[in-house]
């Protein structure tokens, strides 16, 4: 009798350098998803940044070098996902890097193809409903810039959200609104960006939320910080980490958080 079972589709995770740095949790949760979605996840070592730093410095040289690296890292796989809007969507800058006759041209628009920010990958592309969490609570979500205006992302994390029977969702005044983050743009402008998040910070707390969610580090980590520096009693996670049922440790911006772990 031959078997005819179907391996499972082999993914990569772009596990992007915040998580890998500050919150890894966030990579292990996007893991646990994807394998309850039935996929089989791989995490590629060539990986590095996705190069949006050099990019947003008008490095279109050292931007070119680190997609060139991400491309070969990340041939082979049916999916390429991330926890992030901001790092996918820098995936899919990498065809305007590169000439109309550059061979390197043809793999960037492949992998762009391939690349998706993980809500959006099991609402819009495998009608994912199989969410396991437990997680009960008052929360409110921010939209990051990115994943909202690069690749559509707003209802897809609400959607996964409401499968879970205890989360009941605020919605803060402007969540689309910017948090100020915006990479070498706090640093460019701090005034303007303390001023962003400010209001940010005030939008969430007025919201009644007792958790601020969101799906891009970046942003998670301004606002944390924030919201500690004025006092407020409001934590901060990452959406894939309500979705997976993992939020046992310290949420982010907490001094007793465990950074080791390792992928």
């Amino acid at each position: 009798m031959s078997d005819t079972h179907t391996p499972p589709i082999k993914v990569g995770l772009f596990v992007t350098c915040l998580a890998d740095m500050f919150r890894p949790e966030v990579a292990f949760a996007t893991v646990k998803l994807l394998e309850q979605a039935g996929f089989l996840v791989d995490v590629p070592k060539a990986q590095t940044c996705c190069g949006q730093p050099a990019f947003n410095s008008g490095d279109n040289e050292s931007t070119r070098s680190i997609a060139r690296q991400t491309i070969a890292a990340f041939d082979g796989y049916r999916y390429v996902i991330g926890p992030s809007g901001s790092c996918i969507g820098m995936l899919h800058h990498y065809p305007e890097l590169f000439a109309d006759d550059d061979p390197w041209k043809a793999r960037a628009e492949d992998l762009k193809a391939r690349a998706f920010e993980i809500t959006s990958f099991l609402v819009d592309e495998v009608d994912f409903s199989g969410i396991q969490s437990d997680f009960k609570g008052k929360i409110t979500y921010h939209d990051s810039c990115s994943g909202l205006r690069e690749l559509g992302i707003k209802q897809q994390p609400r959607q996964l959200l409401g499968e879970i029977d205890g989360v009941e969702l605020n919605e803060m005044q402007e969540a689309e609104t910017c948090c100020g983050f915006g990479g070498t743009f706090c640093v460019k402008y701090p005034d303007i960006s303390n001023r962003m998040v400010s209001n940010k910070t005030g939008f969430a707390a007025d919201s009644g939320a007792d958790t601020l969610v969101g799906g891009d580090l970046g942003c998670l980590l301004n606002m944390a910080g924030k919201l500690k520096r004025e006092g407020r009693e409001m934590e901060v996670r990452h959406v894939v980490e309500l979705l997976a049922g993992m939020t046992d440790q310290a949420a982010i911006g907490d001094a007793d958080y465990d950074l080791g772990q390792e992928l």
